[in-house]
C-alpha cells in the first residue's frame, strides 16, 4: 500500500483491509470485488489484484505459509527484487539489499550517482552500491533506517543539518544536494478524450459496467464510455440495447495516469423503461447510489456517483 502512496493516506486503508482480511487464507478466499472495494481510492489497482493473486499462490504452492526463500518470494505476483529483499530482511533478518525510492535518493546523493534512477545503467550502479553497503549484521535495522532516512531527512527538501551521513555524502560536501538524483527528461503526456455516460433508469439507479481485468482501472466498476466522435444515444442503442435521452452535459474534467491524461465529459442520460436490455452476465448492473457497492470504484467515478445521491 505504501508504494506510490503517503503513510498518512495509507493508515485507514490498512486498518480496514486488515480488519476485513486478517490472514493469507482470508485474502485468498475473498472475491476480487471485495479486495478492490477495500482498495478503492488508493489507485494503482494492479497492486491489489497482485496481492490477492499472491495470497492464492501461497495457499496453492506453500500450504498457506509465507515462503522464506528469496526465489520463492520474488516469484509471487507483484513482488520485485527490492520488495522481496525488504520482506525477508525486515521479517526474518536475512541479508538482502533493498532499493526503493527513498534508498535510491540517499545512495544517489552520497555517491554522486549520475543519470536518472530509472535508467537501466543507473539502476545497475545503485544495486551494486546497495549490495556493497548492506551490512552482514542487523540488516533489518539498516534497511529500515535507510528507508526512514530517505523519507524523513533526505527528501526533496533535505534536512542535511540533521543527517548522520553528511561526513560521507559527496553531494553535501560539493554543495549539489539539490541536483541529485538527476531527474529524467520530462516527457509530454498524451491526452485522450471520452464521454462518461451517467445513465439512470426510472428509479434513479445508474448503470455500471465492470472494466476488463487488465489495463486502466482493471476489474473496477465504472461508467460506460464512448468516444467524442460517436453519438452517445446511438452508441447506447448499439452497444447496450438502451433507448436513452440526453439530460445534461457536465463540465469536462481531467484525470492523470502515469502515462496519459484522461479528459472526460460526463453526460447525464435517462434510459427509457422499455429499453433496459443491457445486462451481461454479471458484467453490468443497475446501482442504487444510496447503497454501498461491493466492488472497487476509481476515485473519479466515485465522485460522479456521489453527485447523484439524494
Amino acid at each position: 500500500m505504501l508504494q506510490q502512496t503517503r503513510v498518512e493516506t495509507v493508515i485507514p486503508y490498512f486498518e480496514r483491509f486488515m480488519s476485513a482480511l486478517p490472514s493469507i487464507a482470508a485474502l485468498a478466499a475473498a472475491s476480487e470485488d471485495q479486495v478492490l472495494a477495500l482498495w478503492s481510492g488508493l489507485g494503482y489497482y494492479s497492486r491489489a489484484r497482485n496481492l490477492k493473486r499472491a495470497a492464492e499462490q501461497i495457499e496453492r504452492q506453500h500450504q498457506g505459509r509465507f515462503p522464506e526463500s528469496f526465489a520463492q518470494v520474488v516469484a509471487l505476483p507483484g513482488v520485485g527484487r527490492s520488495t522481496a529483499g525488504a520482506i525477508l530482511s525486515l521479517a526474518l533478518g536475512q541479508r538482502h539489499p533493498i532499493l526503493d525510492g527513498n534508498v535510491r535518493r540517499v545512495l544517489s546523493r552520497c555517491f554522486l550517482v549520475a543519470g536518472p534512477p530509472q535508467a537501466s545503467a543507473t539502476q545497475r550502479q545503485l544495486w551494486q552500491l546497495a549490495e556493497r553497503c548492506t551490512p552482514q549484521q542487523r540488516v533489518a535495522a539498516y534497511n529500515q533506517a535507510m528507508m526512514d532516512l530517505g523519507a524523513l531527512l533526505c527528501g526533496r527538501r533535505p534536512g542535511c543539518g540533521q543527517c548522520p551521513l553528511t561526513p560521507h555524502c559527496q553531494a553535501w560536501q560539493q554543495g549539489v544536494v539539490g541536483d541529485y538524483p538527476q531527474p529524467r527528461r520530462p516527457r509530454q503526456l498524451p491526452s485522450r478524450q471520452t464521454y462518461l455516460l451517467l445513465i439512470t433508469d426510472s428509479e434513479g439507479a445508474v448503470l455500471l459496467e465492470r472494466r476488463p481485468p487488465s489495463g486502466v482501472w482493471g476489474g473496477l466498476w465504472s461508467l460506460p464510455e464512448c468516444t467524442l466522435q460517436q453519438d452517445p444515444q446511438h452508441w447506447c442503442r448499439e452497444q447496450l440495447g438502451l433507448d436513452t435521452e440526453l439530460l445534461a452535459t457536465l463540465p469536462q474534467s481531467r484525470h492523470t495516469f502515469s502515462h496519459y491524461h484522461l479528459d472526460y465529459t460526463p453526460l447525464r442520460m435517462r434510459a427509457h423503461p422499455a429499453g433496459q436490455r443491457c445486462m451481461d452476465a454479471g458484467e453490468r448492473l443497475w446501482y442504487n447510489v444510496n447503497e454501498p457497492l461491493v466492488g472497487g470504484i476509481a476515485s473519479p467515478i466515485a465522485r460522479l456517483l456521489a453527485g447523484l445521491k439524494t
